[in-house]
Parts: structure tokens; sequence; C-alpha cells
């Protein structure tokens, strides 16, 4: 008797309704719309920091000039009160010279700005260009490409050029010498 009870109640039960299939052209649609505006979303987000980002790099381009002030005041004038202005500036022909490498051959060609702390010491640099051509090409053709190729390398040649120039002045006038071409073969 139970099996003809349960047997009843198997037929007297509905099945159970299926799920509702979603149309897939409703789930491509709902896709595609998040899609869209998650990417909207990220590039408004983008742009919003990419404006920001570009005002903030103002201030840390302003921010040297007043340590710079700072330190020429701390200084106590001097040669940090003069190199806030620019001094005259004197031309160099460029220089192509063989650097000492042993095993092969290496050319540097190179083009050097002066910078004069004023017109007196630009005048006696204009009268002795060929002590001056002389001295940096002696210097030069003294240097292997592998030191000088290094920033290390490229500040210490400027230095060792400063300083000898102002060798040959019989006041020191130049502050520093500067490379507007740069070129190791």
């Amino acid at each position: 008797m139970a099996d003809a009870a349960a047997a009843t109640a198997d037929d007297k039960a509905p099945p159970a309704p299926a799920a509702p299939a979603l149309p897939i052209k409703l789930l491509i649609i709902v896709v595609v719309a998040a899609l869209v505006a998650g990417l909207g979303g990220a590039f408004v987000v983008v742009k919003m920091l990419g404006g920001k980002s570009e005002p903030a790099a103002a201030p840390e381009e302003r921010k040297p000039e007043p340590q710079a002030k700072a330190e020429s005041r701390g200084d106590g004038g001097g040669k940090h009160g003069a190199a806030a202005a620019p001094g005259a500036m004197f031309d160099l022909e460029p220089f192509i010279v063989n650097l000492a490498d042993s095993p092969e051959i290496r050319y540097l060609k190179l083009t050097v700005k002066l910078e004069a702390e004023n017109e007196a010491a630009s005048a006696e640099l204009s009268a002795r260009v060929p002590q001056l051509r002389d001295t940096i090409l002696v210097l030069l053709s003294s240097k292997d490409s592998t030191t000088i190729r290094t920033p290390q390398g490229k500040f210490q040649l400027r230095d060792e050029i400063t300083q000898r120039v102002n060798g040959l002045l019989s006041k020191p006038g130049v502050r520093s010498a500067y490379f507007t071409d740069f070129v190791v073969q």
C-alpha cells in the first residue's frame, strides 16, 4: 500500500517548473553594457588623475628656486649669489680628438661653452683662444671612452676644463663649462 500511495503522489505532483532561460541576446546586451560602463568609468578616473598630476609638477619645478635663494643667503654671498645671475657665454669651436683608448681608436666630438663671470673675463678668453683650445685638446686626448661616457666622467671632465681654463687666465673668471655637443664614436 505504501507503494501505491507513493505512486499516486508522484502522479499528482506537477513537474518542477524549469527556470526560464534568459535569452542570449539579453545576456549579451547586459555584458556589453557592463563593459562599456566599466571602461567609461576607468577613462573618467584616468582623466581626473591625469589632470591633477600636471599642476602637481609645476610646484616641483618651482621648489628649486627658493632652495637656491636660501643657499645663497645662508652662505653669505660669494659664489652662490653670483651663480643666480647667468654670466656671459663664450663659445668655442667644436673639438674632434682621438681618445686614449689603446686597442681601439675612438673619437670624441665636443662643443664647449664657457660661462664667464663678467665681460672682462670674456674679453680675456677671446684674446687667449689658441691657448684655450690647446689646453682643452690635451686634456680631452688624455681621456678614454669608458670614463667620459658615464655621467660622473662628464661632470669630472667639465670641472677639469673649468680649472684648466681658469689656470690660464690672470684672474679666475670662468664659472663653468657646458657641453652642447658630446659624441663618442
